[in-house]
């Protein structure tokens, strides 16, 4: 024994050693030695372990302080079984406070615990249950249940079999506080195990909805007599509540108690099961707009919050998906809540007068959901309403946050609603609004503000005649807005949305203030001055200026027009761009009150802002130019060099593409037919070619590709604007490319600019053209060819007669440019219009079918392009075809036309929608095609429809999904070795389909989250978490969206989670690694680590111990800490850093 204590006080001192090395070791070798049966310590060593213990775990060493976490895990671990069976028998205590301290003990033990302990505990928890000694520890082992499964829903689904029937049971015992408890144990066992407890939902819901109208000590009659439109109860109701009312005192009625844990419930299942949506107002909605008379305050709060997140839940998806993908399934659900709305406003309107604060807002919430939800539905019942909104405004003893309540309910009114519903309460509305203008507590005054300025829209909307007389109201509404626009000390948010309400009363009534109305905009003037009020002010005035009502700026723009030009040399790129509006807008509406001086202070600041660094404020700065070049060409001659110059520069920028290209387009045709001196045709053209002509061979160096595109489309614009000068162009291309001198890179401009102008001109005059592109079909230049054969394409949409049948000639007898002409094709089919394309469909579509069997992929992708984008011109009679090809014996023909199927489908409604709806399934079945490749891009087709048009396979996911699944599993069949010289290297001919199958999934999280089983979902999330490279970063992503997505199915296997993400964050690479291997190991831990913080989002997430112990090791590894801090300022700085980024 002695030796024994000498050898551990031995470990102790060196585990206080200076050396971290020396304390690991020690602590490691401790550890060894204590898990050894044969030693046993007496009770000072014990202390002093314990002692060293704890002071380890603050130990600087981060790998040592995980080894302290590690022991100090393990000797709790062996101590469950005897904590359990410690807790247990104080579960029947006669002390209450004893029972629920050690309900809360238990509800930690489960989270650790291992699954024997676990099923020890729920099997002794049931049989009390069963038991049912007394109705006191009965409800002690109720609420002991839904502890747990609050803590660790994930262990308790698989109890729920046995106990659900048990507390349904319990339901019906005549104990309101037992019944309170079996409903929060519904409640938990709705949010933990939402899997499980899915069969059950039904049962549940219906002793919720018996329960929450349980009010036996309550006679509702005597309100509903007064009420001659309600309902009255039947003979025998009364009587029975006779009855109640002597067996019941008021003081010891907890009934209540059980109606708002029903409301609770109701509110759990609400908000878990969307797919329920119907049920929901076929039967719970009616019951529960039914309690709204509901007595007790607490219990109509839950009563709103459950109907509230009814409401949320019918709130049609805002997504990028169009709604024309929503398909009839989400307009059901909206069309039965517009039947209830009358009921609703029944129910409610009175309560809006009601003393109760808490009363008025629980329906100011509901009420502002609904029209939310419903746009419009509120319109023939704003009578009914005005009444209780005017009551709650005035109500001088009412809290301000019923006010502030009151008017963002009112402005969400007046926002969906259409104006006319609201003119004859005009003149009772407006005092009270305008009085909490003049409120002194800032909040009101803003949320007031708000309201004002759509009131002003409502009194007089300037996209519409209307007959309401504005022009009582507008002193009221003026003085009381000006009062705000006056003060100087007043809330940032106050001051900014006085100034937006003040430009909507100038905008929409300006014409009634007359003499005041030269004092507000100079106001608005020193506003603009101001560094804090600016952007708002410019935002004001550009409503101003666009106003049909032709307010007179004069007196402001002499002054104003040169701080506006300052703006735009400002490091504020939403000030730039709102002064670019406005400006815009001043020049359109206010060019004849503008001095030349003024223009020209706005020119001189412009060069600054046309650059690649931000084409968003490019292209903002260049469609003020074109404004300028149509409404006041003179100052055209002033643009400096400079413009030019970097116009020009943006033209050959790789970067240039979309809008800012769109608006360059407009500019030039602009700029070109004011005949401005040196900026005519020649000398644009002369500007824009310049760098391709100028240098000589190595020019393709100089330019990007992107930039002759660029260029190409700014000569097709110039010469469509001058139409004389296009023939004459056209030729020196021609004589440009026969030239056997051309570089490569004035070849492909020209046949390019000669594409663009085919597009839109008729270029059959040009005889040798057709001649001169066969021709550089053959040309040595890859870039030369490829533009030879767009030339082709473009210019034959423009002109079908002359150059489709030519085309179809060519591809039929020249197999060696087959490729390049196939590509031709492509483009006419994609830039013609159907109509034109009819007579020649079949001609084409026999064509292509030769070659849908090629052996060449590059050809077969080309000819499955085609085929999709041609089907969509007679869908009817296309579309069967290509379904009567999947029987095909060859694999190449087969993953043609299911690749053609994917360029069928696209993100806006067609009319060939109907019939893929009827036929996808067909071409889906090709994910059990024995050829890898087919099955790849039958997954390719499958994530097109996901992401652009998921109503096409959202009732097929239960047939597919499991096909899908199945193409994630590692297939060892598919793995060999190739031998590189002495190195063997493994080839994974299965990876790209597993990482199409991957990326198909994720494309369902976005679009079909509500028809996956999570929890299989999540079974391939795992794997493909320890899968390769590729895949492991698609699955932490995939990982990351899910935490917002689903954070309770994430929590339930957090476990399982947690290992693979661990393991990547601390993989270390070999010393003698490629440089690559380094790069590609940090952008691993990278991803994983953005998972980790996704993760770290989740609310009760600190509650899972393998959550607890990664977090404490990522903060204890200097190198994780380090990432995971970085990627917390990525995502914090995410928005704000663009904007940096941009100026």
């Amino acid at each position: 024994m002695t030796n024994v204590s000498y050898h551990i006080s031995n470990l102790l001192e060196k585990m206080t050693s200076t050396d971290k090395d020396f304390r690991f070791m020690a602590t490691n070798d401790l550890m060894m030695e204590l898990q050894k049966d044969s030693i046993k310590l007496d009770e000072d060593s014990e202390k002093k372990v314990v002692k060293m213990l704890l002071k380890l775990l603050e130990d600087k060493n981060g790998e040592v302080q995980n080894l302290a976490v590690k022991w100090l895990g393990g000797m709790l671990y062996t101590f469950h079984s005897s904590i359990l069976n410690c807790l247990l028998p104080q579960l029947t205590s006669p002390r209450l406070a004893v029972r629920k301290r050690a309900i809360i003990a238990l509800g930690y033990l489960v989270l650790t615990c291992n699954g024997n302990i676990f099923s020890e505990l729920m099997e002794h928890l049931l049989a009390e249950l069963k038991r049912n000694e007394s109705t006191s520890t009965t409800r002690t082992y109720i609420q002991c249940i839904a502890g747990i499964s609050r803590q660790a829903g994930h262990r308790t689904g698989e109890y729920l079999e046995k106990i659900i029937p048990l507390v349904v049971s319990y339901c019906n015992v005549e104990d309101d506080e037992l019944r309170e408890y079996c409903f929060q144990a519904f409640e938990s066992f709705v949010r933990r195990c939402p899997k499980e407890i899915g069969p059950h939902i039904p049962s549940v819901m219906g002793l919720c909805l018996k329960y929450i109208t349980y009010d036996p000590n309550y006679n509702y009659d005597n309100e509903e007599e007064e009420e001659e439109e309600e309902m009255m109860e039947t003979e025998n109701g009364e009587d029975e509540d006779q009855e109640s009312d002597d067996e019941y005192s008021d003081d010891d009625d907890i009934s209540w108690k059980v109606r708002r844990s029903a409301a609770k419930c109701l509110e759990a299942i609400v908000s878990t099961r969307h797919d329920l949506l119907q049920d929901f107002y076929k039967t719970l909605s009616p019951v529960l707009i039914g309690r709204f008379k509901e007595r007790e305050e607490n219990v109509k709060a839950d009563i709103f919050c459950a109907y509230i997140s009814l409401l949320k839940q019918t709130q049609p998806i805002q997504s990028w998906l169009h709604a024309s993908d929503a398909g009839g399934k989400e307009e059901i659900p909206l069309t039965m809540l517009k039947n209830q709305v009358p009921n609703i406003i029944k129910a409610l309107h009175k309560q809006l007068k009601e003393k109760s604060i808490k009363s008025r807002q629980g329906c100011f919430s509901l009420l502002t959901e609904l029209a939310n939800v419903l746009p419009g539905c509120l319109a023939d019942h704003i009578p009914a309403l005005m009444s209780g909104i005017i009551f709650s405004l005035a109500d001088k003893s009412s809290s301000s946050s019923m006010r502030i309540d009151t008017l963002s309910f009112l402005h969400v009114l007046l926002c969906n609603h259409q104006p006319e519903v609201f003119h004859p309460h005009i003149k009772a509305l407006l005092p009270p609004v305008v009085t909490c203008i003049g409120d002194p507590f800032y909040k009101i005054t803003s949320e007031a503000l708000l309201v004002t300025q759509q009131l002003v829209k409502v009194i007089r909307p300037l996209d519409k005649s209307c007959a309401f007389d504005a022009k009582p109201y507008v002193k009221d509404l003026f003085s009381g807005t000006l009062k705000r626009l006056k003060a100087a000390d007043i809330d940032q948010e106050v001051k900014e949305r006085a100034i937006s309400c003040m430009g909507q009363i100038v905008c929409n009534l300006g014409d009634h203030l007359s003499g005041d109305l030269p004092p507000t905009l100079k106001i608005f003037l020193e506003r603009l001055k101001n560094e804090i009020t600016r952007l708002t002010t410019v935002k004001a005035l550009t409503l101003i200026a666009s106003s049909p009502l032709k307010i007179d700026l004069r007196p402001i723009l002499g002054e104003g027009f040169p701080i506006l030009a300052s703006f735009l040399r400002k490091n504020q790129r939403a000030l730039k761009l709102s002064t670019l509006t406005a400006l815009d807008i001043l020049i359109k509406n206010y060019s004849d009150s503008l001095k030349p001086a003024m223009v020209e202070s706005v020119l001189t600041e412009l060069p600054a802002l046309i650059s690649e660094n931000d084409l968003h404020v490019s292209q903002v700065a260049i469609v003020f130019l074109t404004t300028l070049a149509k409404v006041y060409p003179a100052s055209l001659s002033k643009i400096s060099g400079s413009v030019l110059c970097e116009l020009f520069q943006l033209v050959h920028s790789p970067l240039l593409q979309g809008g800012a290209l769109n608006a360059i387009i407009d500019f030039f045709q602009a700029l070109v037919i004011t005949k401005t001196a040196s900026m005519g045709y020649a000398e644009l053209m002369k500007q824009l070619t310049s760098p391709i002509y100028s240098s000589p061979g190595g020019a393709a160096v100089t330019l990007h590709k992107q930039a002759y595109y660029s260029v190409a489309k700014c000569v097709a614009a110039l010469s469509s604007a001058c139409p004389k000068e296009a023939t004459r162009v056209a030729s020196q291309f021609i004589q440009d490319v026969k030239n056997p001198k051309s570089s490569a890179a004035v070849k492909m401009l020209a046949f390019l600019s000669l594409a663009e102008m085919g597009r839109t001109m008729n270029l059959s005059a040009q005889k040798e053209l057709k001649t001169v592109i066969l021709e550089a079909f053959a040309s040595p230049s890859e870039e030369v060819k490829s533009a030879a054969s767009y030339a082709l394409g473009n210019i034959s949409a423009g002109n079908l007669k002359e150059y489709l049948p030519f085309m179809l000639k060519e591809i039929g007898s020249q197999p060696k440019r087959q490729y390049l002409l196939l590509h031709s094709l492509k483009e006419v089919i994609s830039s013609s219009p159907a109509d034109g394309l009819k007579p020649y469909v079949e001609d084409i579509w026999a064509l292509l079918f030769n070659h849908c069997e090629c052996t060449e992929e590059g050809t077969r992708n080309v000819v499955a392009e085609c085929l999709g984008k041609l089907a969509l011109v007679n869908p009817s009679q296309l579309l069967p075809r290509l379904k009567k090809q999947l029987s095909s014996g060859s694999p190449h023909a087969r993953s043609t036309v299911v690749t053609a199927i994917k360029f069928t489908i696209s993100d806006q409604p067609q009319p060939i929608d109907l019939l893929l709806k009827g036929c996808i399934g067909d071409f889906l079945k090709t994910l059990q095609d024995p050829d890898l490749n087919v099955r790849r891009v039958a997954l390719a087709m499958f994530n097109s429809a996901a992401h652009n048009k998921p109503s096409l396979i959202r009732d097929m996911l239960n047939t597919v999904l499991p096909h899908l699944y199945n193409e994630t599993k590692i297939r060892r069949e598919l793995i060999r070795e190739v031998e590189m010289g002495p190195f063997k290297h493994t080839v994974d001919d299965g990876l790209d389909v597993r990482k199409a199958a991957f990326e198909c999934m994720y494309s369902l999280l976005e679009s079909c989250l509500d028809r996956l089983d999570i929890y299989e979902y999540l079974n391939h999330v795992e794997d493909g978490l320890k899968d390769h490279y590729d895949i492991r970063m698609l699955t932490f992503i995939m990982l990351a969206r899910l935490s917002t997505l689903c954070p309770n199915a994430i929590l339930q296997r957090l476990e399982r989670l947690i290992e693979p993400l661990r393991a990547t964050c601390s993989t270390k690479v070999k010393a003698g690694s490629v440089k690559q291997e380094f790069e590609k190991q940090d952008e691993l831990k990278r991803s994983a680590m953005r998972a980790v913080a996704a993760l770290l989002t989740i609310p009760e997430v600190e509650k899972s111990p393998v959550m607890a112990e990664f977090s404490s090791q990522i903060r204890a590894n200097p190198e994780m800490a380090s990432l995971y801090e970085s990627i917390q300022k990525d995502s914090a700085s995410l928005p704000t850093t663009e904007s940096m980024d941009m100026n």
